[in-house]
């Protein structure tokens, strides 16, 4: 069984119209910036760590500019670095408090838990598999090595599927064509005539989500901008408008 994507004319210039008026946001100019020009600091393990946290931080919470989710990653020291956390007696317990006593962030006993194991399975030969990943990645730049590298995310960190899987390597600045397809997502995809109805839900599926992404990156490549950049250009159509010291993380 074969599924032939065929994207119309209209399809395209609706497309391209919706990202002319939306190309200057900051938050565009910063994804290009970082995932186009490579304009980043140099990978560390601590640049990954604090970018896995944003990430489990941000599941099933919203993290637009002026949520409690943005504000708690934009504190400086990061109250949950690499070192503070490797260091404690209790890193569950730790993370589990840290983010309490904030207030207003979902989950913090589950993040604390995801913590604790992420954190042992890097302190236990994971380093070597991530900086291995990161190194082969930014020298062999596809489609086929993003979804790779998303795939070793997914198999090895807790609270990592489909989609924080791609948001954690799109956020550390690693990705072009593979993205964290969400709700936006999906219906951003049904205002532009998506064939299918489609379920923000089922992107837990793995064979599903890919299907879904499949069709966003046809759409994208008919239309000449890499998925990374239309996905930025839907994300802060979404919200309201960033400012460079919140997108520094």
């Amino acid at each position: 069984m074969k599924l032939i994507w065929q994207i119309e004319n209209d399809d395209i210039l609706k497309v391209k119209l919706f990202f002319e008026a939306n190309k200057n946001n900051i938050f565009v100019l910063n994804r290009i910036k970082r995932n186009i020009k490579k304009t980043i600091p140099q990978f560390s393990n601590d640049i990954f760590w604090e970018a896995m946290i944003s990430c489990l931080l941000t599941t099933q919470q919203r993290s637009g500019p002026n949520s409690t989710i943005t504000k708690f990653i934009c504190i400086k020291p990061f109250p949950l670095n690499y070192i503070t956390c490797k260091t404690s007696d209790n890193p569950k317990m730790f993370t589990e408090s840290i983010l309490t006593n904030f207030g207003g962030i979902r989950r913090a006993k589950t993040i604390g838990e995801e913590i604790q194991t992420n954190l042992y399975w890097l302190k236990n030969g994971g380093w070597d598999i991530i900086n291995e990943m990161v190194k082969y990645l930014l020298s062999n730049q596809t489609m086929e090595t993003e979804k790779k590298s998303a795939k070793i995310i997914m198999d090895n960190l807790k609270g990592f599927g489909p989609k924080q899987s791609r948001n954690l390597l799109q956020s550390l600045g690693l990705t072009k064509f593979e993205i964290p397809v969400d709700s936006r997502i999906t219906k951003w995809l049904t205002t532009f005539g998506f064939p299918i109805n489609l379920s923000a839900t089922a992107l837990g599926d793995e064979n599903y989500y890919n299907f879904v992404q499949y069709g966003f990156q046809k759409i994208c490549e008919a239309c000449n901008i890499l998925p990374c950049v239309m996905d930025a250009v839907i994300f802060s159509n979404f919200d309201d408008e960033w400012t460079e010291d919140k997108l520094a993380w």
